[in-house]
């Protein structure tokens, strides 16, 4: 299989398993603390991904983590410790299909940080479909219930995915190493990063059953989708790996629907229409480039 091809169908797959995250971790949410719960589903992917490592790495060709590459890893592990926190912070107060949309807002700065920073190319269409995420994740963010106000919830997650977004960033640059290796990385030190800081704000769990379910679900959502998202970054570039995963949050809202049965406003599918119609553009713009997104603007 051609290897942009095999690097597209593994960062769809990202997508679809990365997509479990919201309504669950909704569900998990009525009786496990937020900061704690970002921990331990980013320990569920580092556990899962080092047993992994531990027993099927046997490829010696691939580029191990070397003390080059710190400073990204030390970013990588601080920004995936503050994002799963805001994101379950903000999952907490608002509605799982709000969540599962706005995880889209990650395309958006995902894009724009690679272009400012990274010198990644953004096409006029990849910039028009950002403009149409960025006006559905207003939509979405904006309160009802009171004029001119935010909703605290979607503001959280918005700040979540700029996290993210920074840290796609940052894994990019580690994309020729052994991905198995970085999720690991991740997993491990994020998550303990985000239990440790979970027990010091004062939170605890009182069903430790819940712990089984947490860490599975952050091992297929965290740790197994991040290992594919990582293969697909080293062939297709940060900003177009996230355009295939634009397709996420589409399969959240669909579970979402069907786990809590609940209706949304009017205004959800005019942000869905807008959320659509931009991750339609940038997929087919992705799809359609032939420059090689690795190479350097200079």
């Amino acid at each position: 299989m051609d290897k942009t091809l095999k690097a597209s169908f593994f960062a769809l797959l990202a997508a679809l398993l990365y997509s479990f995250s919201s309504p669950f971790s909704k569900v998990l949410l009525s009786s496990f603390p937020p900061t704690l719960l970002a921990g331990v589903l980013y320990l569920g992917a580092g556990i899962g991904t080092t047993s992994t490592l531990f027993f099927t790495n046997k490829n010696k060709e691939r580029e191990r983590i070397d003390k080059s590459d710190m400073v990204y890893v030390v970013l990588m592990v601080i920004l995936d410790i503050a994002a799963p926190v805001f994101m379950m912070k903000g999952l907490s107060i608002t509605r799982s299909e709000n969540a599962s949309l706005l995880g889209n807002f990650e395309i958006v700065a995902t894009a724009i940080i690679a272009l400012l920073f990274f010198r990644e190319r953004v096409s006029r269409k990849s910039g028009l479909a950002i403009l149409l995420i960025t006006l559905s994740s207003f939509i979405l963010s904006y309160n009802r219930s009171t004029s001119f106000s935010i909703d605290k919830g979607s503001l959280l997650i918005i700040l979540a995915t700029c996290f993210w977004g920074l840290e796609n960033n940052c894994t990019r640059r580690l994309s020729n190493k052994d991905p198995m290796e970085t999720v690991a990385i991740k997993g491990i030190f994020s998550g303990s990063g985000g239990v440790i800081l979970g027990l010091i704000v004062g939170e605890r769990l009182d069903n430790l059953t819940l712990l089984i379910p947490a860490l599975i679900l952050g091992f297929f959502s965290y740790g197994m989708s991040i290992y594919f998202y990582i293969y697909a970054q080293r062939y297709l570039g940060a900003a177009k790996t996230s355009a295939y995963y634009a397709v996420n949050p589409f399969i959240g809202v669909i579970l979402s629907f069907l786990i809590f049965k609940e209706m949304p406003a009017p205004t959800f599918y005019l942000a869905l229409l807008f959320m659509a119609a931009g991750s339609l553009i940038i997929t087919i713009d992705s799809l359609n480039s032939q420059e090689n997104p690795c190479d350097s603007r200079l």
